[in-house]
């Protein structure tokens, strides 16, 4: 059976992964300071800012395939502690590139669309880069540095949406923690995306693991929406108000990062590789609301309700 590690398995996307993998291959998660209760799937406690570890790792847990969903990705934090961003988001990536490329592993490296400034939109693989934050320098920086230590890897650009084991990692689960509390919310409307349910993109990762898939994917959702139509429609679906929700522009709070107004994805390379559109944002909400109704939300979120104390 195949046998994956996963970085950041306490995230977003390492979680959900995780958990979606785990019937099919053997599962092996890393964690840091936040471990995980009964998770389903095998963990092992490492710092990934020890780069000199990240080899002594991969030899420990032999796995066949590495995805690395690590990352500093709160943008304002990253503008903040820029070292920080650039060890974890650049030099850890490179280096557990380099270490995985010398054990013949495949390698999943996750990106994001923020590599690119938002003035045009529909953005091709092709495209130029032209990243604002620090955060997105530094994740720009991370896709030179994993091609060129290992030209197998897949760069996977994106932004997703879904629960995750804090309860707090999404701008899905912004609009439904407040709107379910009765508080009302601002969303953007001069910010266009295009984002995928979570778990769709751990199935479509996987799969391109599957087929031996190499080089930079746009891998998101089939259409693009701005973030307070998003909130619309998260409120319709979830029965929540949508009149809680009030258009604003996300330039009047001045935010500490620089942000792009429009960030949508050209996805023809990855349907070409797969030979089927990605699914739609509509599509992917209404798995998000399946998800509340099936218990995944609470699977997750027990994870970390009976999580020890940290000394």
């Amino acid at each position: 059976m195949t046998r994956i590690l996963v970085t950041g398995v306490s995230g977003l996307l390492g979680s959900n992964l995780a958990l979606a993998a785990a019937p099919r291959y053997e599962v092996v998660g890393v964690v840091h300071r936040q471990g995980l209760h009964n998770p389903g799937f095998e963990t092992v406690q490492a710092d990934l800012l020890d780069l000199d570890g990240l080899g002594p790792l991969l030899d420990a847990v032999q796995p066949d395939w590495v995805v690395n969903c690590a990352a500093l990705a709160n943008l304002n934090q990253a503008e903040q502690q820029p070292q920080l961003a650039r060890r974890l988001n650049t030099e850890m990536p490179g280096r557990l590139a380099a270490e995985a490329a010398a054990r013949g592993l495949r390698l999943v490296h996750i990106s994001t669309d923020a590599v690119f400034d938002g003035s045009k939109g529909n953005y091709r693989e092709t495209d130029g880069p032209k990243p604002l934050s620090v955060y997105a320098q530094s994740k720009r920086m991370a896709e030179l540095a994993v091609k060129s230590a290992h030209p197998g890897a897949i760069l996977a650009r994106t932004v997703f949406f879904g629960w995750s084991v804090n309860g707090q990692q999404s701008l899905a689960e912004f609009f439904y923690n407040n709107l379910s509390a009765g508080q009302s919310v601002q969303g953007h409307t001069d910010r266009r995306f295009c984002p995928l349910l979570v778990t769709d993109l751990a199935e479509l990762l996987l799969e391109m693991l599957d087929k031996d898939l190499n080089g930079i994917y746009h891998v998101a959702s089939a259409d693009s929406i701005t973030k307070y139509e998003f909130g619309l429609a998260l409120a319709e679906r979830f029965g929540l108000d949508p009149s809680s929700i009030e258009p604003a522009e996300s330039t009047a709070h001045n935010p500490a990062a620089k942000r792009s107004p429009d960030l949508s994805l050209n996805t023809s390379r990855l349907v070409g590789a797969l030979g089927r559109r990605p699914p739609s944002i509509a599509r992917g909400i209404e798995g998000l609301h399946a998800q509340l109704e099936n218990g995944h939300r609470l699977r997750l979120r027990a994870m970390a309700e009976s999580q020890p104390q940290e000394g």
